[in-house]
């Protein structure tokens, strides 16, 4: 790809040749086992043992520290084997694994030129359905009820609380440097959409570098706090991914000028044994 360079995560040996077929580049995560054609977040400095509760950041956290400075200045974006970028909306059930590489972002458009980031479509906290908010938040429900009839109250910080654990993000958030905690604590009590997914797309490497030198000290810290083997079920095992994928949602909003894009939706495990 002329301006773009797409690092494809996913989890299985076998879908190297597609994600090469989009012309996207393989890093393989997790526990199998990957030739050396692939990237991987195993070498050199790394927290790759992490990535049960790191999920997708294990691989930014060794591009961090081991590949940020080989890469040119150029278009550098993350998506996953089950997460795809586009440029135009499409209905889920419309993609499949036959047309799915006609669907996917291949290189930025000339008129994205002007922006510096590229995120996917927000996502809304505040829609929810009725019963998932009463069966996943009950404590909450029965200390706020009025929180079920205002959507203007289901902010992040109440969506965190419902579904990763309750004062989990603002005990996180007070660990936080100065210079990003009241503004991110503002942020997640105020909005009620975030950019979701781990994924986006950054222009300048030195953009990027900056991303992680303000994410990873933080959860460092946050590991402090939370652990890892008390950690009980997907909604908070997966902690420290859930709080970079708030965090980046705000940072990039707050230091760059971005563009959001649709994310598509086709899981090519599916299709690959």
């Amino acid at each position: 790809m002329k301006n773009l360079k797409m690092f494809c995560l996913t989890l299985e040996p076998s879908h190297y040749k597609f994600i090469k077929e989009l012309g996207y580049i393989p890093v393989g995560l997790g526990e199998k086992s990957f030739s050396d054609d692939w990237f991987t977040d195993t070498s050199s400095i790394n927290i790759s043992k992490k990535n049960k509760y790191y999920a997708e950041y294990t691989y930014h956290y060794w591009m961090w520290k081991n590949y940020l400075d080989k890469l040119d200045n150029e278009w550098v974006g993350f998506c996953q084997y089950r997460k795809f970028w586009s440029l135009e909306q499409h209905k889920n059930e419309d993609i499949n694994i036959n047309n799915l590489n006609s669907k996917v972002l291949k290189e930025i458009p000339k008129e994205f030129d002007k922006y510096e980031t590229i995120l996917g479509e927000p996502f809304f906290v505040n829609q929810f359905k009725p019963m998932k908010f009463i069966k996943n938040g009950f404590k909450i429900f029965i200390k706020n009820p009025f929180l079920f009839f205002n959507k203007k109250k289901r902010n992040i910080n109440f969506h965190f609380n419902l579904m990763h654990g309750e004062n989990n993000l603002n005990n996180a958030i007070d660990l936080l440097d100065a210079k990003n905690q009241n503004d991110f604590r503002n942020y997640v009590n105020t909005e009620v959409s975030f950019n979701p997914h781990n994924m986006f797309i950054c222009k300048s490497k030195h953009k990027l570098k900056s991303y992680y030198e303000d994410l990873f000290p933080w959860l460092e810290k946050c590991e402090k706090l939370f652990g890892f083997e008390n950690l009980k079920g997907f909604g908070k095992v997966r902690i420290y991914g859930f709080l970079a994928e708030r965090f980046m949602s705000y940072w990039f909003r707050k230091n760059s000028k971005y563009k959001t894009i649709p994310i598509i939706f086709h899981d090519i495990r599916k299709n690959f044994t």
